[in-house]
């Protein structure tokens, strides 16, 4: 009977140890939700860099509809500020998603977009989709 439980007890530690190592490294998945550039852009653009440069390895998307789409426009009005730090975070492997409801019901097209964005057919669906597969959730 000791010799069992003493079985049981080790298959149990090296359970708990098994899961504490794999989830000590888990990937870092993260979301960003922008439905308002003027007010969430730069500061989530921010936020996703400091995030990158403490965990280097994160898996980030970025999911923008709305008004919040603005920002990864060719002709945003402030291009200047938001462009190299899109680049930059894009050459990291952040992905950048605009919501073509969005630009149906904006009437915008696809090449009004700088070249680091990338197209899903609802932002809400995607928010959700990446969510599921475990991405944690930020509005900036």
């Amino acid at each position: 009977m000791k010799t069992l439980l003493r079985g049981l007890l080790t298959a149990f530690l090296f359970t708990v140890f098994a899961v504490s190592a794999t989830s000590a490294i888990a990937e870092d998945k993260v979301v960003y939700h922008i439905n308002d550039a003027e007010h969430q852009a730069l500061a989530g653009l921010r936020n996703i860099r400091n995030q990158l440069d403490t965990v280097p390895d994160s898996k980030i998307v970025v999911v923008a509809h709305s008004q919040g789409v603005d920002f990864l426009m060719e002709s945003y009005k402030d291009a200047a500020t938001v462009g190299p730090l899109i680049s930059a975070l894009h050459a990291r492997g952040v992905k950048f998603e605009v919501c073509e409801i969005t630009l149906k019901q904006r009437n915008l097209k696809k090449d009004q977009f700088v070249l680091d964005a990338d197209f899903t057919p609802s932002g809400v669906v995607e928010l959700t989709r990446l969510q599921q597969k475990g991405y944690a959730y930020i509005k900036p």
